[in-house]
């Protein structure tokens, strides 16, 4: 296995860290976290206009034909910028499952959209539980009169204040088996009975409660089968998952480079802190766990772009960023001392966008017990999984 990038992926992260250094400056990150929005219309259409919408995408539907791990690095430098915005509820989230499981009619119709920046989506999954698994699921379905209507309340949903149409997981029929009997249905974000608000979060992403007042969809709005939608939905976390990784990887690299910069200039006692070993360190480990995590995730990255099977890939690398990226924040805010600790500063930004990626897509333990599972396939040992 040879993860070094090739040509045109260098060149694809050379542009991704220029443009955002230049468009995307922390002060509009500021900026957009105080905005409704959450995002300058301005900025993605830029995006747009340069392909990253529809990188993934095959160019029949508009795309650039591009690796998931190509979009694995764009991602990763759009965490080193804090790109506020739904590119990730849009594009990784929804686009990618439309291309999974969509009808050629389906993809035809929203994937050319979507790539042209002209479509915001989100992923409507989570419920009050904030579980990863089919078994929460407990937003409903039920079939009338050649139609559905879907009822119930989602959580923690990225982006659906602005989103045109809402993926959403729900349950259609009851089995023993929790995993059967969920489908996705693509709804129309504008549908009468469909209510958001607002959620405060640490990470100034814009996160809703979303609930479904019996909103009234045609089967046309079923994607994938009804009943099997389970595997398109792990299929589809997993991805997450990985892509989320490269966002806090992303992060903790500015974070690195803005601590390691601070610690040659910054004087004390008539010498640079750097000189001191305790920070000496502390940058060492940052830079270990930096790399470290970089190298798992395009693992991850790799072997699901080539088709592998990689749940355990995926929940290793989940695992292991989710704690060394926040440490790598950690370290930083020490690094900088009081300095760090200012509010306006952007080891904040940083800090913050690691911790809130810690917790989507499985934190630690769920991904802990993900792991552990693999490793002990029997189901007497995971009687509550």
């Amino acid at each position: 296995m040879d993860l070094r990038l090739s040509e045109e992926q260098q060149m694809l992260r050379k542009l991704a860290r220029d443009f955002f250094e230049k468009e995307c400056p922390k002060s509009l990150v500021r900026k957009m976290a105080r905005d409704e929005s959450g995002h300058d219309p301005e900025l993605w259409q830029k995006m747009a206009g340069l392909g990253w919408m529809g990188l993934a995408f095959p160019d029949a539907y508009g795309g650039a034909s591009g690796s998931f791990l190509d979009l694995v690095i764009l991602l990763e430098e759009m965490g080193r910028a804090c790109l506020p915005g739904p590119y990730f509820s849009t594009v990784v989230l929804c686009g990618l499952t439309i291309l999974d499981v969509g009808s050629d009619e389906l993809k035809q119709t929203q994937l050319p959209i979507i790539a042209r920046g002209d479509r915001l989506m989100a992923f409507c999954l989570t419920e009050p539980s904030a579980r990863y698994d089919a078994a929460a699921i407990a937003a409903c379905a039920v079939s009338q009169d050649g139609h559905h209507l879907v009822r119930g309340t989602k959580l923690f949903v990225n982006d659906a204040h602005v989103a045109d149409y809402l993926l959403c997981v729900a349950r259609t029929s009851h089995a023993h088996d929790p995993d059967q009997g969920i489908t996705l249905f693509l709804i129309d974000a504008r549908s009468p009975g469909i209510v958001w608000t607002m959620i405060n979060t640490i990470g100034f992403d814009k996160q809703c409660e979303v609930t479904f007042n019996d909103v009234r969809v045609g089967n046309q709005a079923i994607l994938g089968k009804r009943g099997h939608g389970w595997s398109v939905v792990t299929r589809a976390l997993e991805r997450a998952a990985v892509g989320r990784c490269a966002d806090m990887v992303g992060s903790a690299t500015a974070a690195l480079e803005m601590s390691t910069s601070y610690a040659r200039e910054r004087m004390q006692f008539g010498r640079p802190i750097g000189s001191f070993q305790a920070i000496q360190h502390y940058c060492a480990n940052m830079a270990v766990d930096v790399e470290a995590s970089r190298l798992i995730t395009y693992q991850a990255a790799w072997r699901i772009s080539r088709g592998l099977p990689s749940a355990m890939d995926v929940s290793i690398a989940k695992h292991w960023v989710n704690e060394a990226c926040q440490r790598v924040t950690i370290l930083g805010h020490q690094i900088h001392g009081g300095l760090g600790f200012c509010d306006d500063h952007d080891m904040h930004l940083f800090h913050r966008r690691t911790r809130a990626g810690s917790l989507l897509f499985g934190d630690t333990t769920f991904h802990q017990k993900a792991v552990a599972r693999e490793l002990l396939t029997e189901e007497v040992f995971f009687p509550e999984l």
